[in-house]
């Protein structure tokens, strides 16, 4: 099976490529224009006018009414936990199979991550299978959720859209509403995918994103907070500027900040990627068309499509071996890097990590099923085709 997957793959992308990358950016826009800018004018730094820009283009692209530039997704989501509430000791729902930097942020707040399994149709997390988990194991308290065996709160949920696929939100809102959960998106891989016409990232409390060189636009290295809430926005933007006071010549803080702030030649990169983003959109979807119909005739392996209810930006293509054939997996991973094509497993669930090897979960089979069986394919936009 794993010379049939390599000639799929062989069949798609382009033959005269020694190697190919998972996911690397491309730059065929304003990139140098925008960062020449800065270089010329000296604005490199924490302020300027690329800062701005993007946060308004991006507030504006996925509908939210505010954003809040910062240096990576990792500190977007800390910020995002502490708008939550979250608090030392708590406890915050999250997938098992995640990447760490969902566990990290909470780790952060001095809270514990509280691993939950996986639903396969959309990669994350599974809102059926938490709400009876929440039933069986947890008591309300005024208002609030608490762990029965552990007595600590549970304060938040964050399911992360995998792989760029939306999770189904409608349910996970009506399981945080029972519960009087604080809803916080990790919308890290998924800007350009939709939840029922709805941009993902806006329905939780606020949300994070990234925009790492692997994403599907790249400042660098980069992330931001979203909300629909102004004043939250406000708060996001003071907490992550060193809650610094506006003086202008004083240095005066009213509460314990961070300096997460993008810097301006970062956003102006993004700025100039942000113009570009519907072409990558198109280029991502055409390529994932190509991987469906190569796979389609594949035995023992499907390809990973959006969810019915849900338009996916494909950030990283999947594949899914059959369950009799998952003991192939690391043969199809060591035969196509071998052939110079870059694939890739599933993150190691959260649990199975030794600073959280001790941490609550429930039942994980659906998760440990599709880290047995998950593959990773090359996904750039380029790969589908020029920009449109």
């Amino acid at each position: 099976m794993a010379q049939s997957v390599l000639q799929a793959l062989q069949a798609v992308l382009p033959a005269e490529s020694p190697f190919i990358a998972l996911h690397e950016p491309q730059f065929e826009g304003n990139e140098w224009l925008y960062v020449k800018e800065c270089l010329d004018t000296r604005w490199v730094s924490s302020v300027g006018k690329f800062v701005d820009r993007f946060e308004e283009e991006l507030a504006s692209y996925t509908g939210a009414a505010r954003a809040v530039a910062v240096v990576n997704g990792t500190a977007a989501l800390h910020v995002c936990l502490m708008l939550a509430g979250v608090e030392q000791g708590d406890e915050v729902l999250i997938p098992a199979l995640t990447f760490i930097a969902t566990a990290n942020a909470v780790s952060y707040c001095g809270a514990v991550p509280h691993f939950v399994d996986s639903d396969e149709r959309t990669l994350g997390l599974d809102p059926a299978k938490l709400c009876d988990h929440l039933a069986e194991n947890t008591e309300m308290r005024r208002g609030e959720c608490y762990n029965r065996r552990t007595g600590r709160r549970i304060k938040a949920v964050v399911p992360m859209h995998t792989f760029g696929h939306p999770v189904e939100l409608d349910m996970l809102c009506e399981v945080c509403a029972r519960y009087g959960l604080v809803l916080v998106e990790d919308a890290a891989e998924s800007l350009g995918s939709y939840y029922k016409g709805r941009h993902t990232g806006n329905r939780g409390l606020c949300s994070a994103f990234s925009f790492n060189g692997n994403k599907t636009i790249t400042t660098g290295g980069g992330g931001a907070i979203l909300t629909n809430d102004q004043e939250l926005g406000r708060l996001a933007k003071h907490l992550t500027t060193t809650a610094k006071l506006p003086h202008r010549w004083e240095f005066a803080h009213d509460q314990v900040g961070y300096n997460y702030r993008m810097p301006n030649v970062n956003a102006a990169l993004g700025c100039a990627q942000l113009e570009q983003l519907d072409g990558f959109l198109a280029n991502k979807r055409a390529l994932a068309e190509k991987y469906r119909e190569a796979f389609a005739g594949v035995s023992g392996v499907r390809f990973v499509e959006e969810p019915t209810f849900a338009r996916s930006n494909y950030w990283l293509n999947v594949l899914l071996l059959d369950r009799c054939a998952a003991g192939e997996r690391d043969k199809v991973l060591e035969l196509t890097n071998s052939a110079g094509v870059m694939t890739r497993p599933a993150w190691t669930l959260m649990h199975k990590l030794p600073m959280f090897a001790n941490c609550p979960r429930m039942e994980l089979d659906a998760a440990l099923d599709l880290e047995a069986r998950l593959i990773n394919i090359p996904s750039s936009a380029f790969l589908g085709g020029s920009l449109v």
